[in-house]
C-alpha cells in the first residue's frame, strides 16, 4: 500500500475530510490537496505531523500488520511513569490493577 493510500485509509477509518486532517495536523488544506492530486509522497516532517494527528507513530504507520494498538495520551503518561518505578513498585502497581479489574 502506498503512503498516500495509507493516509486515505486512515482518513476513511476516522471519517476525516482532507480539511479535518489538515486542521488536526497543523497543515494547510492546499498542502494535502496538492499532495493527493499530484500523487507525491509527503516529506518526513509532513508525515510526522499527519501521524501525530492520527495519534500514531511513524513505525505504526509503516507497520504492515493491521494489529496496531492505539494508546491514548493518558495511557502513555501512565506507561512513562510505570517505567520509572523500581521492580518492587511495579509489582505493587500490577497487584493494584489486578485487584481493580476483579472488583
Amino acid at each position: 500500500m502506498s503512503v498516500l493510500d495509507k493516509i486515505k485509509k486512515l482518513q476513511k477509518e476516522r471519517g476525516w475530510s482532507t480539511y479535518k486532517l489538515a486542521y488536526e495536523a497543523g497543515l494547510t488544506q492546499s498542502t494535502l490537496s496538492n499532495m493527493f492530486a499530484r500523487g507525491t509522497c509527503p516529506t518526513v516532517d509532513t508525515l510526522e505531523r499527519i501521524c501525530d494527528a492520527f495519534g500514531i507513530s511513524l513505525s505504526e504507520f509503516f507497520n504492515e500488520n493491521d494489529k496496531v494498538i492505539h494508546v491514548s495520551k493518558d495511557e502513555l503518561e501512565l506507561l512513562d511513569g510505570y517505567r520509572s518505578l523500581t521492580e518492587k513498585e511495579k509489582d505493587a502497581v500490577k497487584s493494584m490493577v489486578s485487584a481493580l479489574k476483579h472488583k
